[in-house]
């Protein structure tokens, strides 16, 4: 917010009368200018919420809404902690628990760029890992959402730490916690329990130190690509790892905390939300900066000009029940950078005149996992549209089927599984560079009696293919 008003006095003498006369008058923001300020209070929640106004506690979609409340018989200090409800997997008002605690308010705000680290204490009613703790989320631009994972929490208090990975962009904060948990066990049978936190605060330890930024894991990706084509650097992961008291700490962020840059911006640009755009053919090698530390990873991309659009799907969508696809609703959200221990695949999603594609970039293995399973009971076939632009490309893919345990088995890529899950595996091969090909694989095999719980396709070799309109389908 800025003051752009002035106020002024000017003194006329005429004629030996002295007037005084008033002027007040707007001018254009000079370097008088006055930037508003934002208090930089530090706690979040000592005995109660501090300062975040009444109407601060927003749950995500599908989470109980109730989850969250004030426990005055459990504290670390004081008299009060944040007490978290997860349900139980079958629960009416929600499955999991996640909120934002934001301070109430358009144009409210903490300055946070004095401190260095959000800390808390927290502890549960058992062993648990609690999927995600952060900041930074306001329903609003979600500019600067820093988030940890996987806390592991113990039946005592310990102090966790959340680095911030710029203070100076902090200067006008207004999400000041976010959590994630779901419960224990099996998907679909999940047990709840609880945790607290408490002591909730924005801290200048001093003790968080040798930051390292990453892009892309922190590998150096070549990947081909087409003009008019984007490609989302904040999809593929981006991560910054301190040393905490000894201890490596990483965080996930968000774009706005990083400088990226284009060694050739007329092949690509890439603008400040790491989207990069595709402008002509050739070769450039996008990198990025935080906070001063210039970011491991790095993206060299190869232009070879226009990418051919890929088939447009005809069949009804009645009949469909898609993967991915920008002719169909999708049936379930997946996971395309599922991460396996011994991939070496990059995967990234590109738009070429205006259509989605995944682009798979040295992939050995890797997989599309379903965060819902489907039902595909009533289908007969997988279809899916491959492009490559290099001779010999083979890979396989494995429509698996998690079984009765509910659990995919992602370990198994050679022989059959150990006998609760089910898959068939199709060889697609045969490709014409530079020419998008359809295959249309039927779901037969020991899927054909067990395709009523898919939970994935697992993709074995290539090296290097583009997948566009995967969808199952009966005629």
């Amino acid at each position: 917010m800025k003051n752009i008003k002035f106020t002024y006095t000017k003194m006329i003498c005429l004629l030996g009368f002295i007037f005084t006369i008033l002027v007040s008058c707007e001018r254009e923001l000079s370097d008088e200018a006055v930037f508003a300020t934002f208090p930089n209070t530090a706690e979040v929640f000592t005995d109660a919420p501090v300062g975040l106004g009444t109407n601060f506690y927003f749950p995500y979609i599908g989470s109980k809404a109730t989850a969250w409340s004030v426990d005055n018989e459990v504290s670390y200090e004081g008299t009060a902690s944040m007490r978290f409800d997860v349900p139980n997997a079958n629960d009416p008002n929600g499955n999991y628990a996640g909120a934002i605690f934001r301070i109430d308010g358009e144009g409210s705000g903490r300055d946070l760029s004095g401190f260095d680290a959000l800390t808390f204490w927290a502890k549960a009613s058992q062993a648990v890992t609690i999927g995600e703790v952060g900041f930074g989320e306001d329903f609003g631009e979600n500019k600067h959402i820093v988030t940890r994972t996987n806390i592991d929490l113990t039946t005592n208090w310990i102090k966790y730490i959340i680095p911030i990975p710029d203070p100076s962009k902090l200067i006008q904060e207004r999400g000041m916690l976010r959590y994630s948990a779901g419960g224990i066990g099996p998907v679909g049978s999940e047990v709840g329990y609880t945790f607290w936190i408490d002591e909730v605060k924005f801290e200048k330890l001093g003790t968080v130190a040798q930051s390292q930024p990453f892009i892309l894991g922190g590998q150096d990706v070549e990947q081909q690509s087409f003009n008019g084509s984007e490609i989302d650097l904040a999809a593929s992961g981006l991560t910054q790892t301190f040393n905490v008291n000894g201890s490596n700490v990483t965080v996930n962020t968000t774009p706005a905390y990083f400088s990226f840059s284009s060694s050739t911006p007329n092949i690509a640009s890439v603008n400040e939300k790491g989207l990069v755009t595709i402008l002509n053919q050739g070769t450039t090698v996008i990198t990025a900066v935080l906070a001063g530390v210039a970011a491991k990873g790095s993206l060299k991309i190869t232009s070879s000009g226009d990418l051919p659009d890929s088939p447009e799907p005809t069949r009804p969508e009645a009949n469909v029940k898609s993967i991915y696809s920008d002719t169909y609703a999708t049936e379930t959200e997946s996971n395309f950078n599922p991460g396996f221990g011994g991939s070496t695949t990059q995967t990234t999603e590109a738009t070429s005149n205006g259509n989605n594609v995944q682009i798979y970039t040295n992939n050995n293995f890797t997989g599309i996992i379903f965060n819902n399973t489907v039902d595909a009971s009533a289908l007969t076939h997988l279809h899916v549209d491959v492009y490559t632009q290099q001779s010999d490309t083979n890979f396989e893919i494995q429509i698996r089927d998690i079984g009765g345990n509910g659990e995919l088995e992602t370990n198994v890529f050679n022989g059959a599984p150990d006998g609760d899950d089910k898959d068939f595996r199709f060889t697609v091969s045969g490709l014409t560079q530079g020419v998008w090909t359809s295959f249309d694989i039927p779901l037969g095999g020991d899927i054909a009696t067990q395709k009523n719980n898919l939970g994935a396709l697992i993709l074995a070799g290539g090296p290097d293919f583009i997948l566009d309109n995967i969808y199952f389908y009966t005629e």
